[in-house]
């Protein structure tokens, strides 16, 4: 246990006292989902720290001159503040607010997305990569005032998230929109500069990515919830995303009442379909994916009760070629 004193903090409201890495007081309708289920301080703030076994990681703490490679320091190094909510910590002794700590500038974009050797020229400063989650090699962009995250890939895994995004689309699902720009794909900010909160599902289920603990876990919350998420893992089924985890879904929360709103647009589509090259049998006809969806559905009643009367939209030929 790290000796993290301090408050948790939502803008300018504090949501929690934290005194030696430990919960004192805390306003439970605003809490995050994560420290609602478990306490655990130092396994929040380290959930929000950059990946350390991406090489971008590496390179950019170093241009930051900063010393740990520790997820939790390197997370508190910009207050564990993301582009994605509006929790931040404040340390003991502190006098800043959320309009200090906010970010409004990122110079180390182009080193955490291809490793930029110019950016080690740049002085030092806060930048919303040391919280920018996830496995590729990515960054956030600040563009005529909005930010966007841009990922690498190879281009059939920047065809598949295209494809899934445009796909989704005409099915009328709610889906991240994603563009190409260059050789990168970028996508605008879905919280729309924080004006919800996003969370990932691993706030409610930790790593359990089974279908059915996750449609279980979000039916308790709302029936709403449920049936979002059984169009996400129907889509995910049918363009044969292998990558679902509990870190690339996640809900929506109102910033003044903590209220989960719903899920989280559909995202990060891109090792799916083609990304990993072709199956070998493309009719599918035995495939595994389609399986454990097709056995999810059967053996939860009130999922399989729920999908009856979800009335799909159709995908036709005419709607893939276009």
């Amino acid at each position: 246990m790290q000796n993290i004193t301090g408050t948790l903090m939502l803008e300018d409201r504090i949501v929690a006292t934290i005194v030696n890495g430990m919960i004192t007081e805390f306003n439970d309708d605003l809490l995050p989902l994560y420290l609602k289920r478990t306490k655990n301080v130092e396994g929040w703030i380290a959930a929000r720290a950059i990946d350390p076994h991406r090489t971008n990681s590496r390179l950019l703490k170093r241009a930051l001159r900063l010393r740990t490679t520790d997820d939790v320091n390197t997370a508190l190094a910009v207050n564990a503040a993301t582009i994605t909510d509006r929790y931040w910590f404040k340390p003991e002794g502190s006098n800043d607010v959320y309009e200090d700590i906010r970010f409004k500038e990122n110079y180390f974009d182009q080193l955490a997305l291809r490793g930029d050797p110019d950016s080690f020229s740049c002085k030092p400063s806060r930048t919303p990569e040391l919280t920018n989650t996830g496995s590729f090699e990515k960054c956030w962009k600040l563009i005529d005032g909005k930010w966007w995250m841009y990922k690498s890939g190879n281009s059939d895994e920047l065809f598949s998230e295209l494809f899934i995004c445009r796909l989704g689309e005409k099915l009328g699902f709610n889906m991240a929109h994603y563009e190409i720009d260059g050789q990168y794909i970028r996508s605008e900010d879905f919280t729309e500069g924080a004006k919800v909160n996003f969370e990932s599902m691993k706030s409610l289920v930790d790593d359990d990515e089974d279908y059915t603990n996750c449609f279980r876990t979000l039916i308790s919350v709302s029936p709403e919830l449920a049936r979002q998420y059984l169009e996400l893992i129907w889509m995910d089924s049918l363009c044969y995303n292998m990558d679902r985890h509990t870190e690339n879904f996640g809900l929506l929360r109102e910033i003044e009442t903590g209220k989960i709103l719903s899920l989280a647009p559909n995202y990060d589509n891109n090792i799916a379909l083609i990304a990993r090259g072709y199956p070998r049998d493309v009719s599918r006809e035995n495939d595994g994916l389609i399986r454990f969806f097709s056995e999810f559905v059967m053996s939860c009643t009130e999922a399989h009760e729920m999908y009856r009367n979800m009335n799909l939209p159709e995908i036709t030929a005419k709607m893939i070629d276009e």
